[in-house]
C-alpha cells in the first residue's frame, strides 16, 4: 500500500494510487512533480510517465531512481520528445538485468544535461548505443558465459558525460570510449581512472577528439602571424579550458611566453583561428604599448576601470595599424543591453564598464547614457594626437568610477551577463605592487634556480606511439626526459684517438676528398654581392652606343660543397655492458671508440653534427641525454660527456627517434641524416608484445621520412636480420664483428654522405 496518501491533493490521488509507491520521500514531492508533468506531457505521456516511474520504484534500487525520474523527465521530454522514453527505459532495464544496477542512478542524474546537449531523440539514441556498447564490452564474465562483474567504467562515464559532451561530438565520444575499452578492459582500476578523466591517457585522447580549433594544430601558423605582424616571436603555451568549470582561465602572458586556451570553437561568426588571432593581437598590443603602473593606491573598482580602458586603448592602437581587426573585435565583444540590469538590486559596475568598452569600439553604438557618451569622447580625445598612456587610462578610469558610482556597487550580487570579453587577457602585467599584500601575485620576480635544478626540473615531452593492433596512435603515450649527459675525463677520449692513430690517418685522406672546395662564382645576376666588372663595362658600352644594356651586371658566390646535418643517436641500453664476441672489450667501450673517431671525422668536415644517447624504463621514463649539440665544437666538454657514457635499462627506440628529429628538422641543410647505433631490437619492460615497439619504430621511420629526414641503422646484433629490415627497409648495416666498429662506423658515414 502506498504511504501518506492523505498529503496528496484529491485530483492527483488516482495517479498516486497507480504509482503504488511505498517510499515516504517520493510521497513528499509527488504532488509538485505530478503537476509539472501534467502541464508538460500529453495524456499518453502522463500514462507512460506513471508506468515507468512505477517500474523504477520496484527495481530494488531504493527511492533515488524514481525520485530523479519524477523530477527530471518532464523537462527532458520537452527537449527530446516523449518518444524517447522507451529508448531510455530499455537501456535502464538492460542495466538492471546485468550486474550494472549501481550505474542506473548516475545515468539518470546525467540525463538532463545530456538531453540539453543533444537536443533530439536521434542523437540521444546514438548516445545510448555508445553507453550500451561500453557496458557490454566491459562487464566481466566467468569463462565468457555469465556476466558476473559490473563494468568499472560505466558509472564513471555517466558522471563525466555532461562535461564530455561540451567538448566532444558523439563520434568523438565514441572514439574516446572505444579507446578506454580496448586498452583497459582487463584492468578495472585503470579503466575507472580512464572513464573518470583521472588518467593522462584519458585526457590525451579527449584532447585529440575535441571539436574546435586546436592550438597545437595551428601553433606554427599563429607564430608566423605574431612574428610577421607584431615582430613578436615569444612562445605560445596552451592551457586547458575544460577542467575548471567554476572559474574559466583567461589568456595571459609572462616571462615564459603567451598562454592561450588549448582549443577555440567558432563563435559569433568568427572562426576558432580568427579568435586566436584576435587574442594575440590584443596581447601583442599590451606588450607593445602598455607600461606597468603602481596599483597600491587604487581600489578594486578603479583598477577594473583602468583595465577596461587600457584594453580599449591598445585595441584602438592595433586597429590604427591593422584596420581589419575592428571586424574581429566587434564580432567577439559582447553587446551589453543598456536597461538589462536593475541597479537597485545588484552591482552594475561591470555592466557600465562593458558598455563603455563597447561604445569605444563601435562608433554605431546605440547607448544613450550621458556618462557613457561623455567618457567615450574623453577617451578618443586622449588618443586624438598620439597613443596616450597607461597612466592616462588609469586616471580616466578613476574619474569614470567617481562619476558613475552607485550605492549598489558594493552589493555581493553582481551583474555579469555580457560583461566577459573572452579574447582579452587578465592584465596581470599592467600592475606593480609596492606594498606586499594578499591581492597581488609575484608575476615579475622569478624564483632563483639553484645550479643543476633547472635540468632536474625540466618537464617531459610527450610523444604518441603507434599501436599496430588497432592501426592508430596512442596520443601522448611516452614521456621523454632530456638533459645533458654527465661529464667525465676528456683525456680518456684523447687516448682512444691515439690508439687508432693509423686509422685516423687513413680516414683523413678520405676526408680531404670530401671537404667543401672553394667558392664558385655565379655571374649574370641583376642582384648580387658585387659588381661583375666585365659585364658592367660591356653594358656601359651598349648604353653609350644607344643599344639596350644588359642589366645582369652583378655576381655572387656560393660554396661548392656539402650541405648536410647529422644526428647520431646511441642506444645506451643495459646490453651494451656485455663483452663483444671475439674481444676483451664491452660493446659500450667499442661504441665509445667508434663515436670518438666519427666525432673527430665530422669535425674535420665541418658538417653540423649532434650526438645523443637514450635508454628507457617503461613508457613513463625515456631518457634522452645530449652529448654534443649542433652549436658545440668537438672539444673537451663533449669528449668528457662521451667518456662518461654508461649503459642501463631498455631500448624504446621510436620515442627517442621522434625526439631527436625535433632537433634535426630545425637544421638548415639540404640533407638531414639520422644514424642510429644499436645492438638489438626495440624493447621495454612494460611491453609484453615484442612486435609492438618494432612496429612503432617502423612508423617513426616513416614519420621521419615525411619530415625529410633520412634514417639509417647501424646494428651490432648478429640476429638483426630477423627484424631490422622490417623496421628500416634497406636503410641499415649489420656489423657482425663488433670489434671492427671503430673502423666501420666512420667509413660508413663517409660513404653515406659522399
Amino acid at each position: 500500500m502506498s504511504v501518506q496518501a492523505t498529503d496528496i491533493p484529491e485530483e492527483l490521488q488516482p495517479y498516486w494510487k497507480e504509482l503504488a509507491c511505498g517510499f515516504p520521500r517520493v510521497a513528499e514531492v509527488f504532488a509538485d512533480h505530478m503537476q509539472a508533468a501534467l502541464a508538460t506531457l500529453s495524456d499518453a505521456g502522463v500514462e507512460a510517465y506513471i508506468e515507468q516511474a512505477r517500474f523504477l520504484g520496484r527495481m530494488g534500487r531504493g527511492a533515488e531512481p524514481i525520485l530523479i525520474f519524477l523530477e527530471e523527465w518532464p523537462d527532458i521530454a520537452a527537449i527530446v520528445g516523449e518518444e524517447a522514453l522507451p529508448d531510455i527505459i530499455a537501456f535502464v532495464r538492460k542495466m538492471w538485468k546485468s550486474p550494472n544496477g549501481t550505474a542506473i542512478v548516475p545515468f539518470l542524474q546525467s540525463l538532463p544535461a545530456t538531453a540539453r546537449r543533444l537536443q533530439t531523440r536521434e542523437l540521444l539514441a546514438e548516445y545510448l548505443a555508445i553507453a550500451l556498447d561500453l557496458m557490454e564490452r566491459t562487464t566481466g564474465s566467468v569463462h565468457g558465459i555469465h556476466q558476473t562483474f559490473p563494468s568499472p567504467g560505466l558509472p564513471e562515464m555517466f558522471k563525466q558525460v555532461p562535461a564530455l559532451l561540451t567538448q566532444l561530438s558523439l563520434a568523438g565520444l565514441r572514439n574516446w570510449a572505444d579507446y578506454g575499452i580496448r586498452y583497459y578492459d582487463d584492468h578495472p582500476e585503470r579503466q575507472k581512472d580512464y572513464f573518470s578523466l583521472q588518467s593522462a591517457d584519458s585526457r590525451a585522447v579527449l584532447q585529440r577528439e575535441r571539436h574546435g580549433t586546436l592550438l597545437v594544430d595551428n601553433e606554427r601558423k599563429l607564430s608566423l602571424y605574431l612574428r610577421g605582424l607584431w615582430q613578436d616571436d615569444d612562445m605560445l603555451i596552451p592551457y586547458s579550458s575544460m577542467y575548471d568549470e567554476l572559474r574559466k582561465p583567461v589568456p595571459y602572458y609572462d616571462k615564459l611566453g603567451i598562454r592561450l586556451p588549448d582549443v577555440y570553437d567558432d563563435a559569433q561568426g568568427v572562426s576558432g583561428l580568427d579568435r586566436y588571432r584576435a587574442t594575440l593581437a590584443h596581447i601583442a598590443g599590451h606588450r607593445r604599448w602598455t607600461t606597468a603602473i603602481i596599483a597600491d593606491n587604487l581600489s578594486p573598482f578603479q583598477r577594473m576601470a583602468a583595465e577596461f580602458l587600457e584594453d580599449s586603448r591598445v585595441e584602438c592602437l592595433a586597429m590604427r595599424e591593422y584596420p581589419g581587426l575592428r571586424r574581429l573585435f566587434k564580432a567577439l565583444h559582447p553587446v551589453p543591453q543598456e536597461q538589462a540590469c536593475d541597479a537597485e538590486k545588484e552591482s552594475t559596475v561591470r555592466h557600465r564598464l562593458a558598455m563603455l568598452s563597447r561604445a569605444i569600439l563601435d562608433p554605431q553604438h546605440e547607448y544613450r547614457n550621458a556618462a557613457t557618451i561623455e567618457f567615450v569622447l574623453r577617451f578618443h580625445a586622449l588618443l586624438e594626437n598620439g597613443a596616450a598612456s597607461t597612466q592616462e587610462m588609469a586616471d580616466l578610469g578613476v574619474a569614470f568610477i567617481a562619476k558613475t558610482r552607485l550605492n549598489s556597487d558594493n552589493f555581493a550580487n553582481t551583474y555579469f551577463k555580457d560583461t566577459v570579453i573572452d579574447y582579452r587577457d587578465d592584465n596581470r602585467q599592467m600592475w606593480k605592487f609596492i606594498e606586499e599584500g594578499d591581492e597581488e601575485e609575484a608575476f615579475d620576480e622569478p624564483r632563483k634556480v639553484e645550479p643543476g635544478e633547472e635540468l632536474k626540473g625540466l618537464p617531459p615531452r610527450h610523444y604518441h606511439e603507434w599501436d599496430y593492433h588497432n592501426q592508430s596512435y596512442r596520443p601522448d603515450w611516452v614521456s621523454v626526459y632530456e638533459g645533458l649527459h654527465p661529464q667525465g675525463n676528456a683525456a680518456d677520449i684523447d687516448r682512444l684517438l691515439e690508439k687508432h692513430a693509423g686509422l685516423a690517418k687513413r680516414l683523413k685522406k678520405m676526408l680531404d676528398l670530401l671537404k667543401p672546395q672553394d667558392k664558385v662564382r655565379i655571374r649574370y645576376q641583376e642582384e648580387g654581392s658585387e659588381l661583375d666588372l666585365d659585364v658592367a663595362i660591356r653594358s656601359l658600352i651598349d648604353y653609350k652606343s644607344g643599344a639596350q644594356p644588359d642589366p645582369r651586371i652583378n655576381m655572387s658566390h656560393r660554396n661548392d660543397g656539402r650541405n648536410i646535418a647529422v644526428m647520431l643517436l646511441l642506444d645506451l641500453s643495459e646490453s651494451l655492458n656485455e663483452k663483444a664476441a671475439g674481444s676483451d672489450q664491452t660493446i659500450l667501450e667499442l661504441s665509445q671508440e667508434a663515436v670518438s673517431l666519427l666525432g673527430w671525422a665530422v669535425e674535420k668536415l665541418g658538417d653540423p653534427f649532434a650526438i645523443a644517447g637514450f635508454h628507457s624504463n617503461t613508457r613513463h621514463d625515456v631518457r634522452f641525454l645530449h652529448i654534443k649539440g649542433y652549436s658545440e665544437k668537438w672539444d673537451d666538454q663533449v669528449k668528457g660527456r662521451l667518456a662518461a657514457m654508461e649503459a642501463s635499462y631498455s631500448t624504446r627506440m621510436g620515442a627517442a627517434m621522434r625526439h631527436a628529429a625535433h632537433y634535426l628538422e630545425k637544421q638548415q641543410a639540404d640533407k638531414k641524416l639520422m644514424l642510429i647505433l644499436t645492438d638489438g631490437q626495440p624493447s621495454d619492460v612494460d611491453s609484453k608484445d615484442g612486435e609492438l615497439l618494432i612496429a612503432d619504430t617502423r612508423q617513426a621511420v616513416k614519420e621521419l621520412d615525411q619530415q625529410g629526414i633520412y634514417s639509417y641503422c647501424i646494428n651490432l646484433d648478429p640476429k638483426a636480420d630477423e627484424y631490422v629490415a622490417d623496421i628500416f627497409g634497406k636503410q641499415y648495416t649489420i656489423i657482425d664483428k663488433v670489434a671492427q666498429l671503430p673502423e666501420k662506423l666512420p667509413e660508413l658515414f663517409i660513404s653515406l654522405t659522399k
